[in-house]
């Protein structure tokens, strides 16, 4: 198994080639991961030397095909345990984020595949999420829209940036949890701030810089 810095570095480039970039750069993995440039020049050459990236210094990075294997099971198994952490510990969807970044490097696999089958192998995290299954495949993608982005209509909410613990916080305690319903009508975007009204009632206020973190998709 790879040590948990080069987990986290394969996990980082992903997010970042699936934020649509394609391609990362070290500014990129620098700001993602909060280190120097120079940490991440030298890893970059140790992760291509494996063969894990593409890498040419000053021409971006791309993860390998055997890179993205290694990344997808790293992102397998934080889904998995905060699934784990949510449906059987009972913590809240804002506190499992942070455990399963430390418990994603140290769960052996022979663990991974009981809880999975515990779970009844989910398809998605409590955020969301969708899990990648043991050849780190991901099916059935939802296909979702930004809430920021959204027209006025019905909408529920299908997934949530689990980056930000205080956000989760505040969302589940607007109760804008996953599968939540509501009509979203005449957005006030100058003002930075969206209006929605919950299916089963009350209103809640969002500001455009929150919305950005919930993905919504048609409902009705």
């Amino acid at each position: 198994m790879p040590s948990s810095t080069v987990e986290n570095y394969l996990k980082a480039i992903l997010r970042i080639q699936e934020s649509g970039k394609g391609t990362a750069t070290v500014g990129d993995i620098a700001r993602e991961l909060e280190v120097t440039p120079g940490t991440v020049t030298t890893m970059m050459r140790h992760l291509s030397e494996k063969g894990l990236i593409d890498y040419q210094p000053r021409r971006g990075l791309s993860l390998r095909p055997k890179g993205v294997t290694a990344a997808m099971k790293v992102v397998r198994r934080h889904r998995l345990i905060e699934t784990f952490l949510v449906q059987v510990m009972g913590l809240d969807w804002s506190e499992v984020h942070e455990e399963a970044e430390i418990l994603e490097h140290v769960i052996s696999d022979r663990l991974l595949e009981r809880i999975d089958k515990m779970l009844g192998e989910p398809s998605y995290d409590p955020h969301g999420d969708p899990i990648p299954d043991k050849d780190g495949k991901i099916h059935d993608l939802i296909e979702a829209t930004p809430l920021a982005q959204a027209d006025a209509g019905s909408y529920r909410v299908v997934r949530v940036s689990d980056g930000n613990s205080a956000l989760l916080g505040w969302l589940n305690e607007k109760g804008m949890t996953i599968g939540e319903e509501f009509e979203l009508s005449h957005p006030d975007r100058a003002a930075g701030l969206l209006e929605i009204v919950k299916k089963e009632g009350g209103r809640v206020q969002l500001g455009i810089n929150v919305a950005e973190h919930v993905y919504v998709e048609a409902a009705g």
